[in-house]
């Protein structure tokens, strides 16, 4: 016969009726629910931690009536044996009233599959003797939600990682393809004003026929198309340039001085130097120490 437990007064009165009501409720938690009594021998368990002990075959009585819980986890030896000798302890202390209640969770596996529980130690409520309620809840369908969204979490940080390497390897290559770019721009600006335009300016004094005059203006129209990816970058600055301080821009980027500007504009060098005030002032280069040259060679870089 199982001992009597002393609980608190049942909304169904004293006696047997109030002790069948605690039975009934105690049978029916899904939890593994066992009392102790002040030196944590079992007095009682309800139908789940029976069910448990049955399935797991262990060495004594389901009930595992009058087996002294404390004595059993200190002699746990084992993988188990450090979270045994914690709960130990966890139970002494709300024995001698110096913590409210002890919880943990932690693994109890079988050979056929993983288990998880949450345990929780606390002093039963009401009159009479010291009664010490342990429960143990299966929380294994908690622990692999858990696991699964850690699973889950970890392949979105990689994927981001993923996608923000990426981000940065097409910031570089966008990066070193504008830069490239600008390169090819300049070298071709350069070759055609250093090597290609000269020689038309001079072929250009010559006296040629007609027919050759159609041909080097053709060719000379023809070059200004390459290089206008400099002549566009440097009208989309904040300024707003003319047709004329554009191409005396270009040629100040190349170097020519304002007589040989002049010159090849067939302008006076007044009307040169007035070009070049102004694009100091729509260029905002108000500091006389800034180069015109140098700064116009920093737009295609």
């Amino acid at each position: 016969m199982s001992p009597k437990i002393d609980l608190p007064d049942s909304p169904s009165g004293k006696g047997a009726a109030g002790d069948q009501l605690a039975r009934t409720i105690l049978d029916s938690l899904s939890a593994h629910v066992a009392i102790l009594d002040e030196n944590g021998f079992i007095l009682e368990t309800n139908r789940a931690w029976m069910q448990f002990a049955e399935a797991n075959h262990i060495r004594m009585r389901p009930d595992t009536l009058k087996v002294n819980y404390l004595e059993i986890c200190d002699k746990a030896d084992g993988y188990s044996a450090d979270e045994s000798l914690s709960v130990a302890r966890g139970i002494r202390d709300v024995i001698a009233g110096r913590e409210k209640e002890f919880v943990m969770d932690y693994p109890c596996h079988s050979p056929d599959e993983g288990r998880w529980f949450y345990m929780r130690v606390t002093r039963a409520a009401g009159p009479g003797p010291l009664r010490i309620v342990v429960s143990h809840e299966n929380i294994t369908a908690l622990k692999l939600a858990e696991e699964r969204l850690r699973e889950s979490e970890k392949k979105l940080y990689q994927e981001r990682q993923k996608l923000e390497d990426a981000n940065t390897t097409l910031k570089v290559l966008l990066r070193q393809r504008e830069k490239d770019q600008r390169q090819m721009e300049t070298d071709i600006l350069d070759n055609v004003r250093q090597l290609v335009v000269p020689l038309i300016e001079r072929l250009g004094r010559l006296p040629l026929p007609p027919r050759a005059q159609t041909i080097l203006a053709s060719m000379d129209t023809r070059l200004t198309e390459l290089t206008r990816p400099f002549l566009r970058r440097l009208s989309a600055v904040e300024a707003v340039l003319t047709p004329q301080e554009i191409e005396v821009a270009a040629l100040i980027r190349e170097g020519r001085s304002s007589k040989e500007i002049a010159d090849l504009m067939n302008l006076s060098l007044t009307t040169i130097n007035f070009h070049r005030r102004n694009l100091r002032r729509k260029l905002n280069l108000r500091n006389s120490n800034t180069n015109l040259r140098t700064y116009l060679l920093s737009l295609t870089k």
